[in-house]
Order: structure tokens, then C-alpha cells, then sequence
């Protein structure tokens, strides 16, 4: 379906409006709304942010649009986020298992020292360096974690 906006002194006014609601409330399109085109919110890159939350109608190449803004992130917002992301590393349950991972600083994660596999259900075991299918977890209803090193469901006792 086609899409308009009304224009208002060379600005747009309002929220874009269905072609075939215009006709139906007008005849036809009236003269002073303008195509536009719904551009989808892009994914941000791994150190840009938003500058705002919604995007701005404009015009570009001659039909307005949906225009999203971002920004890279300052070196201290990279450098924060970096931060955050070690300490969440660092902090998470059986860390040890993932100390010969790497800091990617480049995709802001951690990197494991042998690629997963695609196939299949694999966690890293820190203890022997390898990917290990993930062992059938028990269907008795009690809680449940994955032992890395042992590569085990160990109960969760609750208290």
C-alpha cells in the first residue's frame, strides 16, 4: 500500500496516512501530501547509539521518508561499554570454564579459542579445551545447572 504525508509550509505535518484512506476521505490524493516511504529501524553497529528513539520524516532523493538517527559512540561510551561487558565476563557463574576466551574488542564479545560447532548442542569445556555435546539434562522437574568441567547436571538445591 501506498503511503503520503501531508506537507505544511515545505515540512511534513503529521503521521504518514494510507493512499486508499486519502481517497476515501478526499476523492483522491490531495495535492499537498507527498509520497513517503517507511524505512525500517536499522540495527545498530556494536558501537554506535541512538540520538534519538524515533525517527524524523525528511526528504531524500526527492520522496520523504523515515530518516534514523545515530551516532558512534564517544571513546568513553566504548570504553564503558567494553567495561561492562569484562565485568559481566568476569562475574558469571564457573567464569574459570571460559578463561582462554578472548576480548574481540573489535565485536565487543568474547571469542572462544576454537570456533562452535554449527550442528548441534555444544557448551566450551574450560577443562579440556574442547566443544562437548551438551549431555541429556533430567526430566524429574527439580532445577538443574550444567557442571562445565564435568560436563554433568548438578542439582540445584533451594532453599
Amino acid at each position: 500500500m501506498n503511503l503520503y504525508i501531508e506537507i505544511e509550509n515545505g515540512q511534513p505535518k503529521n503521521h504518514p496516512a494510507f493512499e486508499d484512506n486519502l481517497i476515501a476521505a478526499f476523492g483522491s490524493v490531495p495535492e499537498h501530501w507527498k509520497p513517503f516511504e517507511r524505512i525500517v529501524k536499522p540495527t545498530l553497529g556494536v558501537y554506535e547509539v541512538w540520538t534519538t528513539e524515533t525517527s524524523t520524516y525528511d526528504l531524500v532523493d526527492s520522496i520523504y521518508k523515515d530518516v534514523w538517527h545515530k551516532r558512534s559512540m564517544t571513546v568513553e561510551e566504548k570504553v564503558a561499554k567494553q567495561q561492562s561487558i569484562q565485568n559481566t565476563w568476569v562475574s558469571q557463574d564457573q567464569a574459570e570454564n571460559f578463561a582462554t576466551w578472548t576480548f574481540d574488542e573489535a565485536t565487543c564479545t568474547y571469542v572462544p579459542p576454537t570456533p562452535k560447532p554449527q550442528t548441534g548442542n555444544y557448551f566450551w569445556q574450560g577443562t579440556t579445551l574442547l566443544w562437548v555435546a551438551v549431555p541429556q539434562r533430567p526430566n524429574d522437574g527439580k532445577t538443574y545447572k550444567l557442571d562445565y568441567a564435568s560436563a554433568t547436571w548438578v542439582e540445584i538445591q533451594q532453599p
